[in-house]
């Protein structure tokens, strides 16, 4: 007896229509039904919650021939294995993305000139730009949970990288208006760790509050 035809069954015997199982399960009603017909396979998580749901073990579920047996464990650890290779690509599209804003800013420093139009782009990059970039990078790395532990180096690394943003000083000698960069400014390096608690807090409290909801389904 295949897989797809063991969920068939237990959710026959459930008395669950594909549509209801599906409603259940958080997926559509055609993945049901690809797991069902052998087209796909459930995950190991979906397999879980379709216990609980039907009402039978484990066991029951993956109950199969050798043969069976083992083809849905390397199933599941392909799976596993780009759900890894997924997440690597994105912490370092993560990090390459804060590294390549963060590097553009201290170049537009650079190339600031003495006028009222670049002195405010510079100031929204200051008060904007860059704030709402370590934001949405602690964000994510307190709500994807990556880096374990070391997640919280993030903090300080994201306030020195504020801190070594800088300003640009105009001091007036004359008839000349000369520019300098104070840089690093470290009054910004409490406002850099600041953001950055802030966005991992958030991102862990939103992270927590999602597991509260599903384990509540």
């Amino acid at each position: 007896m295949e897989i797809g035809l063991i969920i068939r069954n237990a959710r026959n015997e459930a008395k669950l229509s594909q549509e209801q199982a599906a409603e259940a399960l958080g997926v559509s009603r055609q993945t049901v039904s690809n797991w069902e017909t052998g087209k796909t396979y459930p995950d190991i998580i979906s397999v879980i919650r379709m216990s609980d749901l039907y009402s039978v073990s484990l066991d029951h579920l993956l109950k199969e021939e050798t043969s069976m047996k083992q083809t849905y464990k390397e199933y599941l650890e392909e799976s596993t294995d780009v759900v890894r290779s997924n997440e690597k690509k994105s912490k370092l599209m993560l990090v390459l993305v804060t590294l390549g804003i963060w590097a553009l800013s201290l170049i537009a420093f650079g190339l600031v000139h003495t006028n009222v139009d670049s002195r405010g782009y510079m100031a929204a990059v200051t008060w904007a730009v860059l704030p709402v970039t370590f934001f949405v990078s602690a964000f994510l790395i307190g709500n994807r949970g990556w880096f374990g532990k070391l997640k919280w180096l993030a903090v300080p690394l994201f306030g020195l990288m504020y801190a070594m943003s800088g300003y640009t000083a105009y001091i007036a000698s004359e008839d000349t208006i000369m520019k300098t960069i104070v840089w690093p400014d470290f009054v910004k390096l409490p406002i850099g760790i600041l953001i950055a608690l802030i966005g991992i807090g958030a991102g862990i409290w939103f992270r927590n509050r999602t597991a509260r909801q599903g384990a509540q389904n």
